[in-house]
C-alpha cells in the first residue's frame, strides 16, 4: 500500500530522530505558520536519508506553496481539477466540490454520493468558521423491533446489503455549501467530473489496490446473506470481470448522467426527482426500506464547530454525532505533559492512555444530539479533563479504562482541503463507510449506497442505539486551527478511529516537535485498537498498539515495557491532506499523504 519510498526510507526511522531533527522555527507564535526548514547538521534517521539537503530526512518530499490558491486531495487528478476550479474565479468551495465530484469517480473506495459529508469552512468576509454536517437518517418506516427481526438473531448490523444503509447527504452537502459559498454556477463545478466520467482515467495504485480487495469481498461475503444482489456492482465496477488495475482506464457513464442530472436539476433532482424514484424503485425491488419520503425528508444541517485550546492554538472539530471531540479531549489532556521533551516511548505512551480515556467516553456519549442529550460541555470542560488525565500512569498502561461521569449541565473516506485567493479555506471530509460501501448500487445511477448504518447499537437506552429518523456515530471529522483568530491549518487524517488518533499526533509533530507541514504526516504513526466502541463492543484489557515499520525496536520494547500490546503492522495509519496558512508573508503550505495517491499543488 505505502510507496517504496516509505519502506527504504522510513523503516529504520523512529520518532525519536524526528523530533531531534524538528524543523526550525516552530509554530509558538502568532505570525508562525508551518515550518519550512532544517537544521543543516540533521543527522541521518537511515541509510540514504541525509541525501535530502532540506526538511526531515525521512520525509518523502517537500511541503508545496502557493500565494493565490493551493488544494490537498488523495488523487492527483482531483488536485488538479481542483486548481483548475480556483484559477476560473471559484470559491475554495466551488473547488472542494469539483474534486469531491471527481473523487466520487476516480476513488470510489472511499467516497462517492452515496455517502455522507461534513465541512468547517472559514469566510474571510465573517472572520468566522461554519460547521456543516451532512449525514443521512435511517429509514422512517422501520423501528428497532423491525430491525431486529430482520436480523434474525444477529448482535449487530451487518456491513452489506440494505440494512446498514442511510439516506446519502453527500448531494444536499455540496449544494448547501455552493448556495452559501459558491461563486461559479454548479454546472460549471461538475463538468470536470463528467468529462472524466464519460472519457475515462487511469486508475492510481494505492485506490486500484483497496478496489480490487473490496470487490473480492463482496463477492465471498454474498454467501452470508445480506447482500440482496450484487449484478449491479459487478457491473459496475468490474472489466471483464475483473477489477481494473494501476494504469487502466475506467470510464462510469452512469455517474456522467447523475452528475448532468444534478448539474442542470439541483439538489432537488436527488432527493425529490428523476434519481429519487430511481432510488425508491430499486429499494423496493431488492426488499430495502428507504423510501422516496425517506430522501425527500432529508436535511444537513449548519453547526457551529466546538474547540479546545492546545498550547495557543485553537483547534476546532465538528460535534457529535461525529467523533471529532475525542481529538480534542485528548489534547486537553496532553497539554500540561512536556511532550516535546519526552522520550518517544513516554510521549506515545501518554498519547495512547489519553486516547484510551477519551474514547471509553465516545463509546459512553457520541450520538445524534438531535435525538439525544450528549454532555458537550462536560466532556470538554478543563475540570474534566483534570480528572481524567489523573488516571494516566507515566509509567504503566492501565490494565482497563472506563467512561468518566462528565457534567451533564454545561474504513474508507477521502479527505480534501481548499483554499483560494479570498482567503477561504474549506476543510472537507466525505465517505461511504466501511470500503466501499454496502455493496449496493442503484440501477443505471453509478455509485453505491453508503453502510454508514452499521454503527449504530441494537442496546436499549444507548445514546447510540437504533431509531427510524436517526442519525449514526460518524468517524468521519474534518478540523482546523486558528492562531490568534486567524487561519493557521486545514487539515484531517482519513481512516475510521484513526482519526482522531492521527489529528493528535499531526498536531504534535507540528506543535510540541516543530516538523514542517509534510514531516508531520509523513512521520512514523501509531495506532491504537481495543477500546469500548459506539456499536456496543466492551474494551479488554489495553488493547493493541499497532505502530509503523519506522517505529525502531527500542520505542517498541519500551513500550512494551509500560504494558503495551505492540505490533507491527500495514496499512490503517490513516491519509493525511493539509494545508497551512503564513500570515507573515501570505503564502499557503501544502502537504499530502505519501501513504496514499493523492497530491498537494498550489499556484
Amino acid at each position: 500500500m505505502r510507496s517504496a519510498i516509505f519502506f527504504i526510507i522510513a523503516a529504520l526511522a523512529s520518532t525519536t530522530a524526528c523530533q531531534k531533527n524538528s524543523l526550525a522555527p516552530k509554530m509558538t507564535t502568532a505570525s508562525s505558520a508551518p515550518a519550512t526548514s532544517a537544521p543543516s547538521d540533521a543527522p541521518s534517521m537511515s541509510p540514504g536519508g541525509g541525501d535530502r539537503l532540506q526538511g526531515a530526512p525521512f520525509a518523502t518530499r517537500s511541503p508545496v506553496y502557493g500565494t493565490q490558491g493551493m488544494a490537498a486531495t488523495a488523487q492527483p487528478l482531483a488536485t488538479q481539477i481542483a486548481l483548475d476550479v480556483l484559477k476560473k474565479g471559484g470559491s475554495a468551495v466551488d473547488a472542494a466540490i469539483a474534486a469531491n465530484a471527481a473523487l466520487g469517480l476516480m476513488e470510489p473506495t472511499g467516497c462517492g454520493i452515496g455517502g455522507d459529508l461534513f465541512a468547517i469552512v472559514w469566510d474571510p468576509r465573517t472572520a468566522q468558521l461554519y460547521g456543516y454536517n451532512g449525514s443521512g437518517r435511517t429509514p422512517k418506516g422501520r423501528s428497532l423491533e423491525d430491525l431486529k427481526a430482520k436480523l434474525k438473531g444477529k448482535d449487530h448490523i451487518p456491513a452489506l446489503g440494505s440494512l446498514p444503509v442511510t439516506v446519502p447527504g453527500t448531494v444536499d452537502g455540496w449544494f448547501a455549501l455552493h448556495e452559501r459559498f459558491g461563486r461559479l454556477d454548479m454546472k460549471e463545478v461538475l463538468q470536470p467530473a463528467i468529462r472524466y466520467a464519460r472519457e475515462g482515467f487511469a486508475l492510481t495504485p494505492v485506490i486500484a489496490y483497496y478496489w480490487s480487495r473490496n470487490m473480492a469481498a463482496f463477492e465471498r461475503r454474498r454467501a452470508d446473506g445480506w447482500l440482496e444482489e450484487i449484478d449491479n456492482a459487478n457491473k459496475l465496477f468490474l472489466n471483464d470481470g475483473e477489477s481494473p488495475k494501476a494504469g487502466q482506464r475506467f470510464r462510469n457513464p452512469d455517474l456522467a448522467s447523475t452528475y448532468q442530472k444534478l448539474a442542470v436539476g439541483g439538489r432537488a433532482a436527488f432527493y425529490e426527482g428523476e434519481i429519487a424514484q430511481t432510488i425508491a424503485a430499486y429499494m423496493k425491488r431488492i426488499g430495502g426500506d428507504m423510501t422516496a419520503a425517506d430522501l425527500a425528508a432529508h436535511t444537513g444541517e449548519w453547526v457551529r464547530p466546538v474547540s479546545v485550546t492546545y498550547r495557543g492554538y485553537e483547534v476546532f472539530e465538528l460535534p457529535p454525532n461525529t467523533q471529532g471531540i475525542a481529538a480534542l479531549q485528548m489534547l486537553q489532556m496532553l497539554e500540561p505533559f512536556e511532550l516535546g521533551k519526552m522520550s518517544d516511548a513516554d510521549r506515545i505512551h501518554v498519547m495512547v492512555e489519553a486516547k484510551r480515556l477519551a474514547f471509553e467516553d465516545r463509546a459512553r456519549y457520541y450520538a445524534d444530539m438531535a435525538a439525544t442529550k450528549v454532555p458537550l460541555q462536560g466532556l470538554l470542560d478543563p475540570a474534566y479533563a483534570a480528572e481524567r488525565r489523573k488516571l494516566i500512569d507515566l509509567k504503566s498502561a492501565r490494565p482497563m479504562t472506563a467512561a468518566g461521569a462528565p457534567s451533564l449541565e454545561a474504513g474508507d473516506t477521502t479527505y480534501l482541503t481548499v483554499a483560494d485567493d479570498q482567503g477561504m479555506m474549506i476543510s472537507l471530509i466525505q465517505s461511504n463507510y466501511r470500503g466501499m460501501g454496502a455493496g449496493l448500487v442503484p440501477d443505471g445511477l453509478g455509485f453505491m449506497f453508503q453502510d454508514r448504518g452499521e454503527l449504530f447499537t441494537l442496546e436499549p437506552g444507548h445514546p447510540n442505539v437504533y431509531a427510524p429518523g436517526k442519525r449514526p456515530f460518524h468517524t468521519i471529522i474534518p478540523a482546523f486551527v486558528l492562531k490568534d483568530g486567524k487561519p493557521w491549518l486545514s487539515f484531517g487524517v482519513m481512516g475510521g478511529g484513526m482519526q482522531p488518533q492521527g489529528h493528535v499526533q499531526v498536531l504534535v509533530n507540528l506543535i510540541d516537535l516543530g516538523m514542517d507541514l509534510q514531516a508531520a504526516g509523513d512521520a512514523a504513526r501509531w495506532r491504537h485498537s481495543g477500546s469500548s466502541q459506539p456499536t456496543g463492543e466492551r474494551a479488554q484489557g489495553v488493547g493493541m498498539l499497532r505502530v509503523e515499520s519506522g517505529m525502531s525496536p527500542q520505542i517498541r520494547r519500551a513500550l512494551e515495557k509500560k504494558g503495551h500490546r505492540v505490533e507491527v503492522s500495514k496499512g490503517g495509519y490513516g491519509g493525511y491532506q493539509a494545508i497551512g496558512w503564513d500570515p507573515v508573508e501570505q503564502v499557503y503550505i501544502g502537504a499530502s499523504e505519501m501513504r496514499k495517491d493523492g497530491a498537494a499543488q498550489g499556484y
